[in-house]
């Protein structure tokens, strides 16, 4: 700069190295800090001293998970994907409730079992919709909830996980919901992310359990949000249990496969999982149906 006045101030040098002109403040002691001296955190940068004190104020459960998911972790912390999912969620339930279209996107999206059998329900074949589903809830209650729960889940396991495992335990989870879906309740029509999000919360036990943090709390809401599915009518439990058995299968696999060495093992054994739950949807709910039981 070559105003004398910024030149002057040595508030508009780094504290560290005097001789270096910066006008970047750590997000934490608001000191000057050159570029040498940033590192990115979740909000802006943060100073080397800074670093340090957080670093110490690590629990031992956070310091496990760092040293067994150092290679995983993003690179600035933040839970990208999660956004991204809860904006593009967002936006879809806004427009449910344009109307003229609302209620054809609700249509469009939402999940049926019948869709993936129309030789024997003689509606298209429409397999996306085991995802779309996603996308579309019941009303403002129903949406918050979910995205309450994917906002709290996802700030603890991205970050952990990584963004693309994250959304691949996200996206199979959601499938496993509609498998379970199709296969204990096939004349029923669902929406809704419930089952991933049952996903994530079984997924954030398995991981916590297996860092050695205390898990007692993830496991009793668990099982309250479960018995919840039971006891109130219109919520489909069949996602719920089929999402979190398959996130936590989805979770066992990455415990196991988390060095570097491991990935082409864990990207095997990821789409080994989905084509078994694809055998299952494709077998199960059409053997039910010609035996009578459904349909």
């Amino acid at each position: 700069m070559t105003n004398p006045d910024l030149t002057r101030n040595r508030e508009n040098f780094c504290y560290r190295h005097p001789d270096r002109q910066s006008f970047v403040l750590c997000q934490r002691c608001m000191r000057t800090i050159c570029p040498e001296c940033q590192t990115q955190a979740p909000v802006g940068v943060i100073c080397p001293e800074c670093m340090k004190a957080e670093m110490k104020a690590r629990t031992p459960a956070q310091r496990r998970a760092q040293r067994r998911w150092g290679g995983s972790i993003a690179a600035d912390g933040r839970p990208i994907v999660t956004y991204i999912i809860i904006a593009l969620t967002a936006a879809v339930s806004l427009l449910q409730l344009v109307p003229g279209i609302g209620g054809y996107i609700t249509s469009a999206l939402r999940f049926a079992p019948a869709y993936l059998y129309p030789d024997l329900s003689g509606a298209p074949f429409e397999p996306w919709r085991t995802l779309t589903v996603l996308l579309v809830h019941g009303g403002f209650i129903h949406l918050g909830l979910n995205m309450l729960a994917l906002w709290m889940l996802g700030r603890s396991l991205e970050p952990m996980l990584g963004r693309w495992r994250f959304l691949a335990l996200y996206l199979i989870s959601g499938f496993g919901g509609s498998v379970a879906a199709a296969c204990l309740a096939p004349n029923t029509a669902t929406v809704g992310a419930s089952g991933a999000v049952f996903g994530l919360m079984a997924a954030l036990l398995i991981v916590g359990r297996h860092i050695g943090a205390n898990v007692t709390g993830i496991l009793v809401v668990l099982g309250i949000n479960f018995v919840f599915g039971f006891v109130v009518g219109g919520i489909s439990w069949q996602a719920h249990l089929g999402g979190a058995i398959v996130g936590a299968a989805v979770a066992y696999i990455f415990t196991r496969t988390r060095r570097r060495t491991q990935r082409t093992a864990q990207i095997s054994l990821l789409v080994a999982l989905v084509l078994v739950l694809i055998a299952v949807i494709a077998f199960v709910p059409p053997a039910l149906v010609r035996a009578g039981v459904f349909f």
